[in-house]
């Protein structure tokens, strides 16, 4: 994967891996503290070059958000607010902005919702402190089946690593859609009427979406990269084909009203409604 002069400037593949590092951040992945990576690792996880992750690190660095040091690698010093997004939706404002309504709801799209649980987490954990007092909150999951032939992740030239890639897919996304009843388990703890239903369908999703609250959506889409992916046992396979995910760009759309004409959130409102409704299943595992 090529990268270009205008990286360092605000570039496709600097802004990726830029937004990957802030999501970690925000969503509780990486604290002040925390290691990052090495560099050549990051690269090839993210599918771009060490020059890119170079300038990023330098990046974040000369803004504040982590310390690097010869020898002794990079860590997190200070994590990003709100106001850090540089203009660019946030999941984790909208998600903070949802939590402060008494009923909430967020419907969901994706590939294994890992983005999600650190933001959603963060809630569940200032309802705990008593900083927010929402009292209801449901969360509607769509995700793609366990035997949907995905066209990503996986690694079509060699049936057993592809099978191996798939497996990796399987047990995070599982891990994820676990993780989020025990969060909303821990909801209903502190005396919130907490609901979470999640549904598979027989397809790959190409995009990312989020309804929030009946009122705003952010999507992202899904690019397909080739080249090594890391198995959960830390070895790797070499030629597979996965999707930037986490830190990839998000479009915001707003719910129309009064006498507006209809907007794209109506549409993917809609879309939402009718895939759950009519191709959506309820799964035996989840």
């Amino acid at each position: 994967m090529g990268t270009s002069e205008s990286d360092e400037g605000g570039g496709r593949q600097f802004r990726f891996v830029r937004n990957h590092l802030m999501e970690r951040m925000r969503n509780g992945n990486l604290v002040v503290g925390s290691y990052l990576e090495g560099q050549r690792d990051l690269a090839v996880d993210l599918g771009v070059s060490r020059d890119v992750v170079q300038k990023v690190f330098r990046r974040l660095a000369e803004e504040g958000y982590i310390e690097t040091r010869q020898g002794k690698g990079s860590w997190v010093v200070r994590l990003p607010e709100a106001r850090d997004a540089q203009g660019e939706p946030t999941l984790y404002d909208f998600i903070d902005r949802a939590f402060a309504e008494s009923e909430v709801s967020l419907d969901v799209v994706s590939l294994t919702s890992e983005s999600l649980v650190g933001h959603f987490r963060a809630q569940v954990e200032r309802v705990e402190a008593r900083s927010l007092t929402p009292a209801r909150v449901t969360v509607r999951m769509m995700l793609p089946s366990e035997s949907a032939d995905l066209l990503y992740p996986r690694a079509p030239k060699d049936p057993k690593d592809d099978e191996r890639v798939r497996e990796r897919w399987r047990n995070r996304a599982r891990v994820h859609v676990a993780e989020m009843g025990d969060y909303c388990e821990r909801l209903r703890a502190a005396g919130v009427d907490a609901v979470l239903e999640v549904r598979r369908v027989a397809w790959t999703p190409n995009f990312k979406l989020y309804l929030f609250n009946d009122a705003d959506a952010l999507k992202g889409l899904y690019s397909p990269v080739e080249g090594p992916i890391r198995l959960d046992d830390g070895t790797m396979v070499r030629q597979a084909v996965d999707v930037k995910g986490v830190g990839v760009s998000l479009r915001h759309y707003v719910k129309s009203s009064g006498t507006d004409a209809d907007s794209d959130y109506d549409d993917y409102r809609e879309w939402f409604e009718c895939c759950w409704n009519l191709v959506a299943n309820r799964p035996e595992q989840d």
